[in-house]
């Protein structure tokens, strides 16, 4: 087949993220393992500069990846993020369901996720930070898609604390006059806000000022 039938008419090149190419050969499996990589490596340098601080060409460069394949992977850098947000949530909650299906009281195991949470947030590795406080502010005016996302992956977040709150109550080691969705909405609040005064003022103090309510709030 003649070269013209394939990338003879581009589009007109606009930005970085908008140009697509379309590329007719990569077999399914290596196409979901470049987009797998494209956003392990886009997570990592977003949670530390944030989204729309990297470009194109700084995430494919870091991944190895031609330019012009990007888009056969993602069809925009807003799917892109999607993607991204998406994966992280996945994985998180993958992690989160691991620390609450410990042995213990409701009480205890709210406080093993939060333990996590310190200890996941208290680090510099990229893998420890929370996509939530780093591009929530940014991305929820930019993309009404993102935000649909991040929306639903908090949710699911504060169901499982809502979870081990019921099961605190009937178990007796939460003693609360709040309903459980308002009593667990109300604790990832508090550690959220916790994590963007961790980062504002560079201190561990506020996740200790945190943990402390929240052990004053379980009794």
């Amino acid at each position: 087949m003649s070269p013209a039938v394939f990338g003879s008419r581009l589009p007109n090149r606009v930005d970085d993220w908008s140009v697509s190419i379309y590329n007719p050969h990569p077999m399914k499996k290596q196409a979901q393992d470049m987009r797998q990589h494209i956003i392990d490596v886009a997570k990592s340098l977003m949670t530390n500069k944030g989204y729309t601080a990297v470009g194109l060409a700084e995430v494919l460069n870091a991944a190895g990846v031609p330019k012009g394949s990007f888009y056969y992977y993602f069809k925009s850098k807003e799917e892109f993020g999607q993607a991204l947000l998406e994966e992280y949530f996945a994985d998180y909650l993958s992690r989160v369901d691991s620390r609450m299906a410990n042995p213990g009281s409701g009480a205890e195991r709210l406080v093993a996720y939060f333990d996590y949470w310190i200890e996941t947030q208290g680090t510099d590795l990229p893998e420890g930070k929370c996509l939530v406080v780093k591009l929530g502010a940014e991305v929820c005016d930019l993309s009404e898609d993102m935000r649909h996302v991040l929306e639903k992956g908090t949710a699911k977040i504060i169901q499982r604390i809502t979870a081990c709150t019921e099961r605190g109550i009937a178990d007796g080691s939460i003693n609360t006059d709040e309903k459980p969705e308002v009593f667990a909405e109300s604790l990832y609040q508090l550690w959220l806000g916790a994590s963007l005064l961790a980062k504002v003022n560079k201190s561990s103090a506020p996740f200790d000022t945190a943990m402390n309510l929240t052990k004053r709030l379980l009794q």
